[in-house]
C-alpha cells in the first residue's frame, strides 16, 4: 500500500494520512526524520562554509588594510612633509571643544554678573602694539654723529645760535663678512756678549705646530664643517672669495689635527654626561666609505644626553660600526640610572645591568596612531591622539617646575588620564581585527606600558625621548651635506667635535632662555614667569 503511494515530505497533506496503518505511519515518519536530518546536515555544512568565507573575507580585509597602510606610509615618508602636527580635521575637533567650553564659561559669567548688585564692567585691555626686539647689547657699536652744518636760527630776521635740546637715537644691524688676517709674531733675541748667552721668548703652543693656521682658523673650519655642515670643497670656494687658497685636502688635514687635539676634552665631557641620573639614548644610521669594497657601508651614531630637565645640558656622540647592544653597553659601562629610549630590542641587555631602569617614549607611541590618521583617518587612532594630547598639555605646564612639584602635578592630573587611556586601549584592542595596523599600534603602547609610565614614578624623567631626537637632527642635516664619513676614524673625530659643539649650543640656548626671563639656570621658570602664573591661577 505504501509502495504504491510513495510520498515525499513536502507532498504530505492531512487527508493523505487517513487510512494508513500504524506501520505505514511509522515508516512515513522515519522517512521524514531521515529527510530532516539530511537537510540539517546540509544547512550545517552551508553555515560552516559561510563562516569560513566570512573569516577569509575578514582576513583579506585585514591584509588589504595593512598593505594599504604600509603603502601610504611609504609614500608619506617619500613625498609628504614629515610632521606630527595635527591636520585641519583634528584641529577642528579641538576648536569645537574649545568653543563649547567658551560658551559654557560665558554663560556662567553672565549668571554671576546678573546676581551682583552693582556689576563692574570688564576692563578693556589696550591694544598691544608690535615692538621690535632690541639688538643684543654685547655687539660692538659704531657711533655716527649727525649734526646740522649750520646751527643758527633759519628764521628771517633772527640769526641767533640755537641750543641743543635733545637727540634721536636709532640702531641698524650690519655685518662685516669673514676676514682673514695674519698674526705676525716677532720674538726678539737678546744675547750677552761676554757670557755668550742667548735669551728669547719661547714659541706659544699651537694646535698645529709649524703650521699656517692659528687656533681661530682651525675652530672656524671645524664649526663650518660640523655645525654649518659645509663640505670642504664649499669651504675652499668661500675662502677663495677672500683671496686665500685653502685646498680641501688642507682643510681636511686641519680638521684632523683639531679633532685629535679635542680628544682629552671629550673624555672629560663624556664623564660629565654620564654623571647624570637620567640619560636619553638614540641612534641613527650614517653611511661610511668602504674603499676596499668600492662603495659605502652603514654605520651608526649613538647619542647620549643628560636629562631634558637637567640644569646642565650636555650630549655625547659615539660613532660605531653597527647597531648591536655591545656598543651602548661599552659606552655606558659603570653608569647607573634611568635610560629614556625607544623600544629597540638592543636596549634590553643594556638595562639588565644593576641599578638601571628604562623609560619609554610617548612620542613613539603617538606616532603609531598619527600615521594611521594620515593614511585612513582611523577614528580609534584619532581618539588616541586626542587622549595623548591631554597628557602633553599637563607636561607642558609642569615643565618649569622642580622635580618634586612636577611629580605631584603628574599624580594629580596626569595619572588619571593614563589610567583612562589604559582601560580604553584594552577595550579597543578587543574590538579591532587581529593583525591590523590599529592592533599593532595599540599593542606597542600596551606592551611598553610600564616604561611609558616611568615618569609617574620619578619627576626627573621626561615623558618622551624628543630631547635626544632634537639633538640627532644635526647628524641628519650633515648626512645630506657631506653624504658619508670617509672612514671610521673620521666618524669618531666627527663625534668628538659634534659632542662638544652641540653641548655648547645647548648651554647657549639655555642661558638665552634665562636672559629672556623664560627659565632659570636650574631649569625652573624665572621669578617673573612664576609671578605671572600665580596671578593667572588666582584669577
Amino acid at each position: 500500500m505504501l509502495q504504491a503511494h510513495a510520498f515525499t515530505a513536502p507532498q504530505f497533506k492531512a487527508q493523505d494520512l487517513h487510512g494508513l496503518s500504524p506501520a505505514a505511519l511509522a515508516e512515513v515518519a522515519a522517512q521524514m526524520l531521515v529527510q530532516i536530518h539530511s537537510q540539517s546536515r546540509r544547512i550545517a555544512a552551508q553555515s560552516q562554509q559561510i563562516a569560513e568565507r566570512d573569516r577569509a573575507i575578514k582576513f583579506k580585509d585585514t591584509q588589504l588594510e595593512r598593505i594599504t597602510f604600509e603603502l601610504a606610509r611609504l609614500k608619506a615618508w617619500k613625498f609628504a612633509a614629515r610632521t606630527e602636527a595635527m591636520n585641519a580635521e583634528q584641529r577642528q575637533l579641538f576648536e569645537e571643544t574649545l568653543a563649547a567650553d567658551e560658551a559654557s564659561l560665558q554663560a556662567q559669567l553672565e549668571a554671576l554678573q546678573a546676581q551682583a548688585v552693582t556689576p563692574t564692567p570688564a576692563p578693556v585691555e589696550p591694544k598691544r602694539q608690535p615692538k621690535r626686539q632690541a639688538l643684543p647689547e654685547h655687539l660692538e657699536r659704531v657711533v655716527h654723529h649727525h649734526e646740522p652744518e649750520d646751527t643758527t636760527c633759519p628764521s628771517a630776521g633772527c640769526g641767533q645760535p640755537m641750543q641743543r635740546v635733545g637727540e634721536d637715537v636709532s640702531e641698524r644691524l650690519d655685518i662685516v663678512p669673514a676676514q682673514f688676517f695674519v698674526h705676525r709674531h716677532i720674538r726678539g733675541k737678546w744675547a750677552c756678549r761676554c757670557c755668550q748667552v742667548l735669551v728669547q721668548e719661547p714659541v706659544e703652543p699651537q694646535i698645529i705646530d709649524s703650521g699656517v693656521p692659528a687656533a681661530g682658523l682651525v675652530a672656524h673650519t671645524l664649526v663650518s664643517r660640523f655645525v654649518d655642515h659645509l663640505p670642504y670643497y664649499r669651504q675652499e670656494a668661500i675662502n677663495a672669495r677672500s683671496g686665500v687658497h685653502t685646498p680641501r685636502s688642507t682643510l681636511a688635514a686641519w680638521s684632523g689635527r683639531g679633532g685629535a687635539a679635542l680628544q682629552p676634552l671629550f673624555d672629560v665631557h663624556r664623564e660629565f654626561v654620564l654623571g647624570a641620573q637620567v640619560l636619553h639614548a638614540d641612534e641613527t644610521p650614517v653611511e661610511m666609505l668602504d674603499p676596499g669594497a668600492g662603495k659605502t657601508r652603514r654605520a651608526y651614531v649613538w647619542a647620549y644626553a643628560r636629562g631634558g630637565f637637567d640644569a646642565q645640558p650636555g650630549v655625547a656622540y659615539d660613532f660605531c660600526l653597527g647597531r648591536g647592544a655591545k656598543y651602548p653597553t661599552a659606552f655606558l659601562h659603570g653608569w647607573a640610572g634611568t635610560l629614556v629610549r625607544d623600544e629597540f630590542k638592543g636596549y634590553e641587555s643594556v638595562l639588565r645591568q644593576d641599578d638601571r631602569t628604562g623609560a619609554g617614549c610617548l612620542a613613539h607611541a603617538r606616532r603609531k596612531f598619527d600615521e594611521l590618521i594620515k593614511v585612513n583617518q582611523s577614528p580609534v587612532a584619532l581618539q588616541a591622539v586626542q587622549r595623548i594630547a591631554l597628557i602633553y598639555r599637563v607636561e607642558h605646564e609642569a615643565k618649569a617646575l622642580s622635580a618634586e612639584d612636577r611629580l605631584a602635578m603628574r599624580h594629580a592630573r596626569s595619572k588619571p588620564l593614563w589610567q583612562e587611556l589604559h582601560v580604553w586601549l584594552r577595550l579597543e584592542r578587543g574590538r579591532v581585527p587581529e593583525g591590523s595596523a590599529v592592533a599593532r599600534a595599540i599593542d606597542y603602547s600596551l606592551n611598553a606600558w610600564g616604561q611609558l609610565t616611568a615618569h609617574l614614578r620619578d619627576g626627573r624623567v621626561p615623558v618622551d625621548n624628543n630631547h635626544i631626537e632634537n639633538l640627532m637632527r644635526p647628524w641628519a642635516m650633515g648626512r645630506k651635506a657631506w653624504l658619508f664619513a670617509g672612514s671610521e676614524l673620521a666618524g669618531q673625530r666627527a663625534a668628538v667635535v659634534m659632542s662638544l659643539v652641540q653641548s655648547a649650543l645647548c648651554r647657549a640656548r639655555h642661558m638665552a632662555d634665562y636672559a629672556d626671563g623664560r627659565t632659570m639656570p636650574n631649569g625652573l621658570a624665572s621669578p617673573r614667569i612664576l609671578r605671572s602664573r600665580r596671578v593667572i591661577g588666582s584669577a
